[in-house]
């Protein structure tokens, strides 16, 4: 399960330029895609290589694994940035505000109320995004499409937070573009800059549709271990 600084480096190079490529295809400067690293569930080895090898974006999906993860680190890496990309439950949220720059799974009104609480006790601001449920799953996470405009009224006027972007995951057995294409709808018509869509799989197709981040696990990192 040891990953060489070498062989991160070389597959990070590789999706960076298939990144270039996409976003070239599609008239977009490729600057202006950030590619997270999903390291969760990752042995600390591929952490550290990914660190050694110059990479500071990393998503987690669960508030105490991403403790242990990186709380101690932050001091040793001040450019590090920290994306939570898993459901939030709510009696984590003040752990969550201390410890991510970027929240990327708001996605109800009880959710928002304790962000607030955390942020006002902590004087820290996470960025904000609100996740979006563009299958309509019933076992997944997320505001309906229907229901995001009224949403984003809520959080900017209610709560006065400032919406960063949208995210999605896609329901796996859908071609994926049309979910992104929604997705960018979305946010074109409530004023939002930010996609959060595409994973190992279809990043470049995100990447076509607009997407300013790129969540990347697997492809990055190798496959986690099934233990």
């Amino acid at each position: 399960m040891t990953t060489s600084v070498n062989e991160f480096a070389a597959r990070r190079n590789e999706i960076l330029k298939r990144i270039a490529m996409a976003a070239e295809s599609a008239g977009r400067d490729p600057s202006s895609v950030t590619l997270t690293g999903v390291s969760k569930k990752q042995p600390d080895s591929r952490i550290r290589a990914a660190l050694a090898a110059g990479h500071r974006v990393f998503g987690e999906n669960r508030v105490q694994e991403a403790q242990g993860r990186w709380a101690e680190r932050r001091s040793d890496f001040p450019d590090l940035e920290l994306r939570l990309i898993g459901p939030l439950q709510t009696n984590k949220a003040e752990a969550a505000v201390a410890l991510f720059d970027v929240i990327e799974t708001l996605d109800r009104i009880k959710l928002a109320g304790a962000l607030k609480k955390a942020m006002e006790k902590l004087g820290r601001q996470p960025r904000l995004y609100v996740q979006v449920n563009t299958g309509e799953e019933d076992q997944k996470a997320g505001i309906a499409p229907p229901a995001v405009a009224d949403f984003l009224k809520q959080m900017r006027e209610d709560y006065g937070f400032k919406i960063e972007g949208l995210m999605c995951i896609p329901p796996v057995e859908d071609p994926a573009g049309p979910h992104f294409a929604l997705l960018a709808d979305l946010a074109a018509a409530n004023g939002i800059e930010k996609l959060s869509m595409g994973m190992s799989g279809d990043f470049e197709t995100a990447v076509k549709f607009g997407a300013t981040s790129v969540r990347v696990g697997s492809a990055l990192f190798g496959e986690r271990p099934t233990a």
